[in-house]
């Protein structure tokens, strides 16, 4: 017989644990139950000696003090809370972070209690919550300071984080007011002087701290001016936000926090405008998407999880010391300069470069594929949502064509064509790059039809400068079909052309009212094939639309007819995507500055990326316009309708747009540039 209790002894197989008790640890030192439990709870008035004798035998007892009899017997829940105004705020899940990694390290859990930016109920879910735990910290409370006062007094102990209390109880400050002036003086360095604060919270105290940083670079900078746009605390905010930022013609904007600025990037990406090129933006806090950011975010750090890690220190000390004095503590915060903040931009144009004296890139083997069929369009059931297609060969893609349902509605939803592809599959065009949202691969893209942009972003207005409005039309496709080539029509260069990809289009107003109608046909054809090569060496893409105005007389404007020199841009406007390295031909010289503004028949794009060669070789077979073109900046290039001028088409009239493109892998020289240009217009007849 197996005499003993199983605690002393041992349980026999299947039988449930019994688990020690604080009599039993009592029994097996020798002691009191009241000296077990001062040498649990770590109080310091046990003997040495007794002390080291209890924890033995809780240890081969395997004793676990009871959370629950432990609380009963303290008064105390080993819990503490963290109210913050928004959880989803990065800022505030590092502070709670840096709370729990401090409070787990003393044996005590946090509660979290969210605001949801609501002042009028943040004094009840504060008084709740520490109903459930022994203290609490509030973080950058939203109440008044009276209110404030009386709560700190019903919810001791408590820190408050991002609060200053006069001494009524501990509180970290982050000093926002030199976080501010450190954001202003690096955007005056880069000569900034019209600057936006998007603000936040009404009640927020960390608000009024960067209103007073701003009021104090105001000072120092006689010819600073600060404008104030309400806002608020999330991307949301920001996104809503841009419009007025762009109407208020800043230079740079200063968002309330990080998640403000990504609304606000987001908005003026949108919108066409460059991050810096056209507006610096900064933010404050430095979450961890700040450097991931497009581009990447100018912030002023906070150290936010120290932040908590700091808190719990002081309501630790607070807890365990009824006593401690309140203490304040003040973090400064350092500025972190990225790519969204730059110079301002100066003069009405960005600066051009001149390509003339770029090095000549070595010429280089032609890649081409032996072409089994002409280039041929498909049309698929359902175009507006589906993409038509011009292949070549085996399957070869040489072009999609989008109807343009999905681009956002202040980039002027229009049709256009991308990819177009080389022979040996390179494409030669981009789609809402960064630099310019609203550039879409080829496409027809007018900036002022009588007052409505077919072009997309921001409008140019005299005296006021670039705009955004609400006066974004639309191009809708009215019908799409294949004809077979016309026999008549002399092409050019031997060739014979292909398939007629023929479109109606309505180009409606931005209230839906129609404007004009336009007849789009566009063809492809390869290159003659060169004596002794089975190959193509490449291919030419043949675009002419005629615009009726069959609702009323048109006025057909630019940027430079209103009051910007030089930017003459609208007409079938082809961009192309940045290589490593682009030079411009044409009739009129070498570089951006001699084709810009020039009669020249013909402009060819000859770019390096990765080893390879290309050349885009745009020509204008009937009427000469002259040509908007750059590429320091980025590449692209169309005919301007009006360059100098409004274009006037009276009611009933039309003006036709027309423009000739080959693709060629491999670089052209300017005399092959100019000859291969002759042979496609056959001396300007077609």
């Amino acid at each position: 017989m197996v005499s003993g209790s199983a605690r002393e002894t041992g349980q026999r197989a299947g039988q449930r644990r019994v688990t020690a008790t604080i009599g039993d640890v009592a029994t097996a030192a020798g002691v009191s139950r009241a000296t077990v439990s001062r040498v649990m709870n770590g109080r310091s008035t046990v003997d040495a000696a007794i002390a080291e004798r209890v924890r033995e035998a809780a240890a081969g007892l395997s004793y676990r003090p009871s959370n629950a009899a432990r609380s009963l017997a303290l008064g105390r829940t080993q819990t503490v809370a963290l109210v913050v105004p928004d959880l989803g705020n990065p800022v505030f899940q590092q502070i709670l972070r840096g709370v729990m990694d401090g409070a787990a390290e003393d044996g005590y859990r946090v509660l979290v209690a969210d605001t949801v930016e609501d002042d009028q109920q943040e004094g009840a879910i504060a008084l709740e919550a520490r109903m459930r735990c022994d203290a609490l910290v509030l973080v950058s409370p939203r109440i008044g300071d009276a209110e404030l006062s009386a709560l700190i007094a019903d919810v001791e102990p408590v820190v408050l984080v991002n609060r200053e209390t006069g001494g009524a109880a501990p509180s970290l400050v982050v000093d926002y007011e030199d976080a501010a002036l450190q954001v202003v003086q690096h955007l005056v360095s880069l000569g900034h002087r019209r600057i936006v604060y998007l603000g936040g919270p009404v009640r927020s105290a960390s608000d009024e701290l960067r209103r007073a940083g701003l009021a104090r670079a105001q000072k120092l900078h006689a010819d600073l001016e600060i404008l104030d746009l309400p806002a608020g605390p999330d991307i949301q905010a920001g996104h809503l936000a841009a419009p007025a930022v762009l109407a208020t013609r800043a230079t740079a904007a200063v968002a309330f926090n990080d998640l403000v600025a990504f609304g606000l990037l987001a908005g003026l990406n949108e919108a066409g405008v460059a991050v810096p090129a056209d507006i610096s933006v900064a933010g404050f806090d430095d979450i961890e998407l700040s450097r991931y950011a497009t581009p990447a975010l100018t912030t002023v750090a906070v150290p936010q999880a120290e932040l908590g890690r700091h808190a719990w220190r002081e309501l630790h000390a607070v807890i365990d010391d009824d006593a401690h004095p309140a203490s304040s503590a003040r973090f400064t915060p350092s500025l972190e300069v990225r790519g969204s903040t730059g110079p301002v931009r100066q003069g009405p144009e960005r600066v051009h470069i001149t390509d003339d004296d770029v090095a000549p890139v070595r010429r280089e083997e032609i890649p081409t594929v032996p072409p089994t069929a002409a280039p041929a369009w498909s049309v698929p059931a359902d175009p507006d949502t589906d993409a038509v297609m011009l292949t070549c060969g085996d399957g070869l893609e040489l072009v999609r064509r989008d109807a343009g349902g999905r681009m956002p509605k202040v980039h002027a939803r229009r049709p256009y064509l991308h990819p177009v592809h080389t022979l040996a599959g390179v494409p030669l065009t981009d789609v809402s790059p960064v630099d310019h949202r609203h550039h879409y691969g080829v496409g027809i893209a007018v900036p002022d039809v009588n007052g409505t942009s077919h072009w997309g972003g921001r409008t140019f207005i005299e005296d006021v400068g670039p705009t955004l409005l609400k006066n974004h039309g639309r191009q809708t496709s009215e019908g799409i079909r294949v004809d077979a080539a016309p026999d008549s029509r002399p092409v050019g260069a031997g060739a014979e052309a292909g398939e007629v990809l023929v479109e109606d289009v309505l180009w409606s107003d931005e209230h839906g009212e129609p404007q004009l109608r336009e007849e789009r046909r566009i063809t492809a054809r390869l290159l003659p094939q060169a004596p002794g090569s089975a190959a193509a060496p490449g291919w030419v893409l043949d675009w002419r639309s005629t615009l009726h105005a069959d609702h009323g007389p048109l006025e057909i404007r630019s940027p430079a007819t209103n009051g910007r020199p030089g930017a003459g841009y609208g007409g079938l406007f082809w961009r192309l995507p940045i290589a490593e390295s682009t030079s411009v031909l044409s009739a009129a010289g070498t570089g951006e500055n001699r084709a810009h503004g020039s009669s020249s028949p013909w402009v060819a794009f000859v770019q390096r990326q990765g080893g390879r060669s290309t050349t885009l070789l745009l020509v204008q077979p009937g009427q000469v316009r002259p040509w908007f073109l750059r590429s320091a900046e980025y590449p692209g290039a169309c005919p301007a309708l009006a360059w100098d001028a409004p274009l006037l088409v009276p009611a009933g009239g039309s003006v036709q747009l027309d423009l000739v493109a080959v693709l060629l892998d491999t670089e052209l020289t300017s005399a092959a540039a100019a000859a291969l240009a002759a042979d496609l217009t056959d001396g300007g007849q077609r």
